[in-house]
């Protein structure tokens, strides 16, 4: 399946995006934080996302483009997120957000229920403590450090199960020597956004149907974060909680069946 990359340009910024499938459906993908735009890695999305391809043209939207400055906020992020999917005359769509993608994506169906047909969350979180913040910080430090092989060793061994990592390792280190002067100051800026993020008491607020799925291994957010999202969507009239024993944070990325478990939920 061939995805296509474009740019969305509005009134105030322009953000890259990529379109593939041909369903009636949108389907809206918000990914998280990364050290390099996933905009090359489009035709991987497509693949990933093959199975829903039929029933949903699907939208995966990066950060805005150009320089970023602290404070760039999740809500901001948010706002601009929706200003791109306006642009594209897109409206009632399903958003799936994995990780800081997951936390943009409720505070999208938190300020524009009426855009938000469905919320899918992945490996996310809606409260980030200080004490909870270190691996960011760590993060955030070898960036400004600008020691790429550094930030993907410890992103990857974070992020994915050990073996998963070990076959994508040499991968990675030939990846972290193109990032740019660029790519570290945007990834710093984004990163930060993470600080003492909290919108766990207004979780009530969202009113569409909503799938939260984590892991118990989490070593980013951990798994609880998940429970603790699913616990407050009393608001949400079909609330459903899944979690993996295994796969780590990038569960989304790992598990076998993750784009199955999407597919069900959004054809209920």
């Amino acid at each position: 399946m061939t995805a296509q990359v474009a740019t969305v340009t509005t009134q105030h910024f322009s953000m890259d995006y990529c379109k593939f499938g041909q369903g009636a459906e949108t389907l809206v993908v918000i990914p998280g934080l990364s050290a390099q735009s996933v905009m090359p890695m489009a035709e991987l999305m497509a693949n990933a996302y093959k199975l829903l391809s039929d029933d949903y043209t699907i939208y995966v939207f990066d950060r805005k483009k150009g320089t970023l400055n602290i404070p760039y906020t999740i809500k901001n992020m948010a706002e601009d997120t929706v200003e791109a999917i306006k642009e594209l005359g897109l409206s009632k769509v399903s958003i799936f957000g994995a990780s800081q993608g997951g936390m943009i994506a409720m505070e999208i169906a938190l300020g524009h229920p009426g855009l938000v047909k469905k919320l899918l969350l992945g490996s996310t979180s809606s409260h980030i403590s200080e004490e909870g913040f270190s691996v960011f910080d760590n993060w955030i430090r070898l960036a400004k450090e600008r020691n790429g092989e550094g930030l993907y060793m410890n992103f990857g061994e974070k992020v994915y199960p050990e073996d998963v990592f070990e076959t994508i390792k040499t991968g990675f280190i030939q990846i972290s020597k193109t990032v740019t002067e660029e790519d570290f100051s945007r990834f710093i800026v984004l990163a930060e956004s993470l600080r003492n993020f909290n919108i766990t008491e207004e979780l009530p607020k969202i009113t569409c149907p909503t799938l939260v799925i984590g892991s118990k291994t989490d070593n980013v957010l951990g798994g609880q974060a998940s429970e603790i999202i699913a616990a407050n969507l009393t608001g949400s009239p079909d609330c459903e909680l899944y979690m993996y024993d295994g796969y780590g944070h990038a569960a989304y990325d790992c598990a076998p069946d993750y784009t199955e478990r999407l597919l069900k939920f959004l054809k209920k």
